[in-house]
């Protein structure tokens, strides 16, 4: 049997009950030289008889059962393994493509020849909207044309996903491109792939969409926690200074992986429920730690209320940041009644 162009790797964590629409959305693209390797573990949540039902009916899909409750990461791995494809993606059960969304890739492809990375764009569904999904504009910016490592470090301000790329499986191999243990596994991930790749090719459209009802991230390995996210970002800092300390645009990558890191902690710790009310000053301090240690010299903080919060926390300032928070939400709420009472 020929090798598929495309590797569609799906752990099948199903905390939400989306695993069906995103097995659907994947079995009715137009273009059909895919295959799809769902990944069971023993983790709860995990619909084992779902999977095998659609493996049975469907030859595209398989399935890799695993013996042990692993986490999404070591589930990743696992899947890849096993894939045939030249090129690989990694989806999650809350996503969905659009019917032409791996045939643009394929096209795409098409147009740049063989790369190692290919970067595209997606969307969020949230509160019945679509919202970009906050790497467009560093998209669109990349140009049409091929490239390597460091010439475009902006991209490393672009959120660390590992759903909104295509791998080839050669390099992935080649790179020894893995997902390490713990939640927010995907930030090492995407930074060595932006490092190791030596071609690199860009679609600046939503071929991928995210519909998280809650903001939760997919079962980690056994033991992780929120605060799994310092190692991660450890990760990323380390790869830098190893594979690229000393070459042009390194400098810059440095800058745009130190913002995109801190708006990451910001946001964790500003979600609520996300943080435990216990744990909060840990969290807070633990990333006033890598604002002080990772800083690029020069550092330009954003302006507005964000720079506000990167002051806070670079500070150190716990009690302020969170009375700032207070007082931002009940300026909000103060809003809000002025203006039912104007329209009522």
């Amino acid at each position: 049997m020929p090798s598929p162009l495309i590797s569609v790797v799906l752990p099948a964590y199903d905390q939400q009950k989306q695993l069906t629409d995103c097995l659907d959305s994947l079995l009715a693209q137009s273009f059909r030289d895919f295959e799809v390797i769902v990944v069971a573990d023993r983790s709860p949540g995990t619909p084992a008889d779902l999977v095998d039902a659609y493996a049975a009916r469907h030859p595209r899909v398989s399935v890799l059962h695993l013996n042990a409750a692993v986490g999404v990461g070591v589930s990743r791995n696992a899947g890849a393994a096993r894939a045939r494809g030249e090129y690989l993606l990694f989806l999650d059960a809350d996503h969905l493509l659009p019917r032409d969304g791996l045939g643009s890739l394929a096209d795409r492809l098409d147009r740049t020849g063989p790369v190692d990375l290919l970067l595209f764009g997606h969307t969020r569904r949230h509160g019945g909207r679509d919202w970009p999904g906050g790497a467009e504009s560093l998209l669109a910016e990349a140009g049409p044309e091929p490239f390597g490592p460091l010439d475009h470090p902006e991209l490393f301000g672009a959120p660390a996903l590992a759903w909104d790329k295509l791998l080839r499986r050669g390099f992935w191999q080649d790179a020894g491109l893995a997902f390490p243990d713990g939640r927010y596994e995907e930030i090492p991930l995407a930074h060595q792939a932006l490092l190791a790749a030596g071609r690199i090719a860009v679609l600046p459209r939503a071929c991928v969409q995210l519909r998280r009802r809650e903001t939760v991230h997919p079962a980690g390995s056994p033991g992780s926690s929120r605060f799994d996210i310092f190692d991660q970002y450890e990760r990323s800092f380390a790869l830098l200074d190893e594979l690229a300390a000393d070459l042009p645009g390194s400098a810059a990558a440095r800058d745009a992986l130190f913002t995109r890191m801190i708006r990451h902690y910001l946001f964790v710790f500003d979600l609520a429920g996300c943080v435990a009310r216990a744990e909060r000053p840990q969290f807070f301090h633990r990333a006033a730690e890598h604002h002080r240690r990772f800083q690029p010299a020069g550092h330009r903080r954003p302006g507005g209320r964000e720079g506000v919060k990167f002051s806070l926390l670079a500070g150190g300032a716990y009690p302020a940041f969170e009375m700032a928070k207070l007082s931002h939400i009940a300026r909000g709420t103060l809003t809000g009644t002025a203006r039912r009472r104007a329209s009522a």
